[in-house]
């Protein structure tokens, strides 16, 4: 009965656009507003460079967001703005499980998978490592490390869903979101050259790109700058990172709900939207999911989370972010270099 109730509850706040529809229909506008913003930053840049350097729609979400904060701090858009980062927010996550195929990360090789997996866990207990030795709680050390162990800004929103309640979560969540990206469009300029210096051929190019780059269309990127068998081996490797995003974040919802004093109102770690987006892993992987649907999920996830975040920008305020200090700075660059440190080592062992 209680979860019935529960379930009538989720589905009335769904279902209720004069609470949510104002909010919603603000961060759907920022996030339009970042799509058509990107192609027109990136040929200014280009025009003003000579390079060909692109901002992600996700970060211009989040700065059209905070640049509209005072604005979105009316009555009327509060609740809706709650509703596209809290829920909305799962359900974009959830449906990224269908890109990715187990039989796809199989054929990586049990060397591959075990290099992987423990660059993760090396890289989230770093996380909390550096934020303590660094004067940053536990909770931004588990943000860093989640966002940069799985896939940048999607990993660090749904650690950041099992994290104890904090007032100042929400500018350290967008913090991250920005600096992974920063740190992802270094890496898939100065890692390809990387790994041409270490001698990798193709095939553990695309390893290293995978296993070390934070955000997938950063890997991609620097995957096929190199050639097409690195930028599917690349891909394959950050796919197979993506699909652990399930145990970490019940590790991090885990530890902190087992942890005493504060850390005790962190949420019970059963995550249901991680727990589907593994389910739809699955399903995918058995190829029963037809194409037009996968296509028509892309879509919803990719504009979910686009709408999500220009939420998240609209709930937070560029001061909060410019107060983070350089040891959040710091933290999240030294779990890079922690990733790419162990990928590197693990490679060499492994060639």
């Amino acid at each position: 009965m209680t979860s019935m109730r529960r379930l009538g509850t989720g589905l009335s706040e769904w279902l209720d656009p004069r609470k949510n529809g104002a909010g919603v229909a603000l961060a759907a506008g920022v996030a339009a507003a970042s799509v058509l913003a990107e192609p027109l930053v990136s040929s200014f840049l280009r025009a003003a460079t000579g390079r060909t350097i692109g901002i992600p729609a996700v970060v211009l979400a989040l700065f059209v967001g905070m640049a509209l904060h005072r604005f979105s701090e009316r009555a009327v858009f509060k609740p809706g703005i709650t509703f596209a980062v809290k829920k909305l927010l799962r359900v974009a996550i959830a449906l990224l499980g269908l890109r990715i195929a187990l039989g796809d990360i199989l054929a990586l090789g049990i060397g591959t998978v075990l290099l992987v997996v423990v660059a993760m866990i090396l890289t989230l207990l770093s996380g909390f490592l550096l934020a303590r030795l660094l004067g940053r709680d536990e909770a931004y050390g588990a943000l860093a490390g989640g966002a940069t162990a799985v896939c940048g800004a999607s990993a660090a929103l749904a650690t950041a869903t099992v994290l104890p309640p904090d007032p100042k979560r929400d500018a350290d969540t967008v913090f991250m979101v920005v600096a992974v990206n920063a740190l992802s469009t270094v890496a898939m300029i100065a890692y390809p050259a990387l790994g041409a210096a270490l001698g990798y051929d193709d095939r553990v190019m695309g390893i290293f790109l995978g296993a070390t780059i934070h955000d997938v269309a950063q890997v991609v990127g620097a995957g096929y700058s190199v050639s097409e068998q690195a930028g599917a081996s690349a891909v394959v490797v950050k796919l197979f990172r993506v699909f652990l995003l399930l145990p970490v974040v019940l590790a991090v919802g885990w530890w902190f709900a087992s942890r005493g004093g504060g850390a005790d109102k962190a949420k019970v770690p059963l995550p249901v939207f991680a727990i589907v987006f593994f389910v739809l892993a699955l399903v995918n992987s058995a190829g029963v999911v037809p194409t037009e649907i996968k296509v028509v999920a892309g879509e919803i996830s990719r504009w979910g989370l686009l709408i999500a975040i220009g939420a998240l920008g609209l709930g937070t305020s560029v001061a909060a972010v410019l107060a983070v200090g350089w040891r959040h700075v710091a933290v999240v660059c030294g779990t890079t270099l922690v990733i790419l440190a162990v990928a590197v080592g693990g490679l060499g062992l492994l060639r």
